[in-house]
C-alpha cells in the first residue's frame, strides 16, 4: 500500500459518496482519482483496469457536462430506467469487449489476471456510460462488480483499494435505493402506486 494509493481511494470514496447523492461535484472529484489510479494500476501490472482510468477520465468529463446540460430542453439530467435494447447492447458489448481485451492482455502482456481483470474492465465501462446518463440500473452492476472487485485487489496486494471497494460496495447499494426513490418522485402519481 503506498500513499499514492491512499490518496486515490480517498478522492474514489468521495466521488462514489457524492454521485450516490445525485451531486455533480461527484465527476471532478472522479478526474482526480482515475487521474491517481492510472498510475497504481499501471505499477501493479493490471493494464486493463489502468486503461480504463484513462476511458473513466472522458466518461467524467462527459458526465459533469450530461448531468448538467443532458436533460430536456438542456436542463438538469433526471434518473431513469434502462431499456431492453440498453440492457441487450449492453450485455453483447460486456461479453465480446471481455473477450477480445482478455485474449490481447494474456497473449501480449504480462498481465497478472488477464481475463478477470478485462470483464470487470469493461463491465465497469458500462456501468460508467450508464451513469453518466443516470441510468438506475448502473448501480446494480456495480454491486456486482465490487463483490468480485474486492478480492482481486486483496489478490494483488493493494489493501486500501480493496477497502475502497468494500466501501464502494455499500455506496452501490445506497446509490441504488437513493436514485430509485428519485425515479419515482419523477413519476406520475398512478406509476408511485403500482411501485
Amino acid at each position: 500500500m503506498t500513499m499514492l494509493e491512499v490518496i486515490a481511494a480517498v478522492f474514489g470514496a468521495i466521488a462514489v459518496s457524492l454521485s450516490a447523492r445525485e451531486n455533480v461535484w461527484s465527476w471532478p472529484t472522479a478526474i482526480v482519482n482515475v487521474a491517481l489510479y492510472t498510475i497504481v494500476f499501471f505499477q501493479s501490472r493490471l493494464y486493463a483496469d489502468m486503461g480504463l482510468q484513462v476511458v473513466y477520465l472522458v466518461l467524467s468529463v462527459y458526465g459533469w457536462y450530461n448531468w448538467l446540460h443532458g436533460g430536456v430542453q438542456r436542463t438538469e439530467l433526471h434518473v431513469s430506467r434502462a431499456t431492453l435494447r440498453t440492457l441487450l447492447i449492453t450485455t453483447v458489448f460486456v461479453v465480446v469487449g471481455s473477450y477480445i481485451l482478455g485474449s490481447l492482455l494474456a497473449t501480449r502482456t504480462n498481465a497478472a489476471l488477464p481475463y478477470l481483470d478485462s470483464a470487470l474492465t469493461v463491465a465497469s465501462l458500462a456501468a460508467q456510460w450508464m451513469m453518466t446518463r443516470k441510468i438506475l440500473e448502473n448501480w446494480i452492476i456495480w454491486i456486482v462488480l465490487d463483490v468480485i472487485y474486492v478480492p482481486m485487489f486483496l489478490s494483488r496486494g493493494l489493501f486500501a483499494t480493496s477497502v475502497l471497494y468494500a466501501i464502494f460496495l455499500v455506496l452501490a447499494i445506497l446509490g441504488l435505493i437513493t436514485w430509485r426513490r428519485s425515479y419515482l418522485r419523477q413519476q406520475p402519481s398512478s406509476a408511485l402506486k403500482a411501485a
